[in-house]
């Protein structure tokens, strides 16, 4: 599951360079440790509100973690934090 999860990250952070939003360098083996990170800090990921300009949320941190096939690799805390960021950023179910 770590791996399908470090796999669509990577991806979305492909898709969202494509489209110009600047993203922080990201070493795919600390891939998770990082997400995590992000997820317990008081601030979006990086090229959160450069995505939102977009209306790409789907494309963020916070998006994937709200996926079923990836909640498991966060803590409720972790996914609440993701949650709130994507509704006060607008995003839509």
């Amino acid at each position: 599951m770590e791996q399908k999860f470090i796999a669509a990250w990577l991806a979305a952070r492909e898709s969202a360079a494509k489209l110009g939003v600047r993203l922080r360098p990201m070493v795919q083996a600390d891939a998770l440790q990082i997400a995590c990170r992000c997820l317990s800090g008081h601030r979006a990921s990086d090229g959160f509100d450069g995505l939102a300009a977009l209306d790409r949320l789907d494309l963020s941190l916070e998006a994937l973690v709200l996926r079923p096939d990836f909640g498991a690799l966060f803590t409720d805390s972790q996914v609440n934090t993701a949650l709130s960021r994507l509704l006060e950023g607008g995003y839509r179910f």
